[in-house]
């Protein structure tokens, strides 16, 4: 029998609650993050409206040392991976440096560390850029300070999909602990709200520009018109089942499938490739359509990209035949870190047997879906799937099994 790889610890920082348990209350009661800009004066930009992590401070978390050398990006996931790694109950200094590892997604790297020092160079000259500047921006710097402060120098990584990128990172974590690595450290934060990423996030012309909260972000929705950004995401903590079992750790789920896809170019006649990416999670997985109890949603808000998808999941599960979900509508799409906060939502569901439902959204029947929408749905929930797409083509989806450590521990 292989040794599945497990979540021990979740590490979350959302626009809806910094940690686990203020994520997930306001989840349940469907609270909303999105509202106006308030990190930059947004009036004269078409989209006005974001996710944004209120309350943040990282001098009450990090040491001052770190704060001139980070991009908020990388604040907030170095706070999200203290918080993974302690509610694994997993101290990095007690473990072997080669034995732990990271890997971490990003799809837009430290745009706001590099607005500012691009200000300097162009107000101020050279000489007023920080020596920071050369990495602080980089899509790697979350993976490479998350190691440094850790003590981790195990295998370490980047992985840049866009929204799929998240899923990619946690796939390729667990492919590291197969190969041998005790601990990976992984999931991903993405933070670019200022004027330098707003422009780049603009550029892709899938923003919302309502300006009304309750109206701006309706995946499979007749009114949808767009997604809203934000910022954010999640760390988690894995291993292998037999060692989190032997140590007495909290198994929140095992990631048991994975697939992963890219679209044929547009104009080819080729078929998207989501459904495809579905089918290899759940082989992988060695587990039926049938036996899939949710599927949390990439939800892009487009209406042909919400009828792909919606395609997608009719073609394997048939029409209504599984119910959907897409939390996301409460935080805005998080981009790299979209898909981990989705994988943390399905844990947590699995762990309470309820369905978070999807806000605001009344779905449109032309998308044949099981939306969960308006309450929480209570459920026996043993496995869920977590769908991703990026920007460009890529697909990705992760299985997510439960309970199984549970019955190693009794059959000993």
């Amino acid at each position: 029998m292989t040794d599945p790889v497990v979540v021990t610890g979740l590490g979350i920082v959302s626009p809806t609650g910094l940690g686990t348990a203020p994520y997930w209350s306001a989840t349940r009661r469907g609270v909303s993050g999105i509202g106006p800009i308030t990190r930059f004066a947004a009036d004269g930009y078409p989209a006005r409206l974001a996710g944004e992590i209120n309350g943040f401070v990282a001098g009450e978390h990090l040491p001052g040392r770190l704060l001139p050398q980070t991009d908020r990006m990388t604040q907030l996931a170095l706070v999200a991976g203290d918080w993974a790694l302690a509610d694994a109950g997993i101290t990095p200094a007690d473990l072997p440096a080669f034995d732990m590892g990271v890997c971490t997604a990003s799809a837009q790297g430290g745009f706001e560390f590099g607005q500012n020092e691009l200000r300097n160079l162009w107000s101020q000259g050279s000489r007023y850029v920080s020596a920071y500047q050369s990495f602080a921006w980089f899509y790697a710097v979350n993976s490479g300070q998350l190691s440094i402060r850790n003590g981790m120098k195990g295998p370490s990584g980047v992985v840049v999909s866009d929204q799929a990128g998240g899923l990619d990172a946690v796939a390729n974590a667990r492919r590291q602990i197969r190969k041998g690595t005790a601990v990976m450290v992984t999931g991903a934060v993405d933070a670019s709200l200022c004027p330098w990423g707003w422009v780049a996030q603009l550029a892709s012309r899938r923003l919302s520009t309502s300006d009304d909260p309750d109206r701006a972000y309706l995946p499979f929705d007749e009114r949808a018109n767009g997604h809203v950004p934000g910022e954010g995401g999640a760390i988690l903590v894995m291993e292998r089942a037999s060692r989190a079992v032997a140590r007495g750790a909290h198994v929140y789920g095992q990631v048991a499938g994975y697939g992963a896809t890219f679209d044929p170019a547009p104009g080819s006649g080729g078929q998207p490739g989501l459904a495809r990416a579905i089918r290899l999670a759940l082989a992988e997985a060695d587990l039926p359509p049938e036996n899939v109890d949710v599927v949390f949603a990439d939800a892009a808000g487009i209406p042909e990209l919400d009828q792909a998808e919606a395609d997608a999941i009719t073609e394997v599960f048939g029409p209504y035949g599984v119910p959907v979900t897409a939390p996301k509508t409460m935080t805005g799409r998080l981009y790299s870190g979209a898909a981990p906060l989705d994988l943390a939502a399905a844990l947590l569901a699995m762990d309470e047997g309820l369905i978070p439902q999807t806000v605001n959204v009344t779905p449109a029947e032309r998308y044949r879906l099981d939306l969960v929408t308006d309450h929480p749905r209570a459920a026996q929930l043993c496995s869920a799937l977590v769908l991703a797409r990026g920007y460009g083509g890529f697909n990705s989806a992760v299985l997510l099994r439960s309970g199984y450590p549970q019955r190693v521990a009794a059959a000993r």
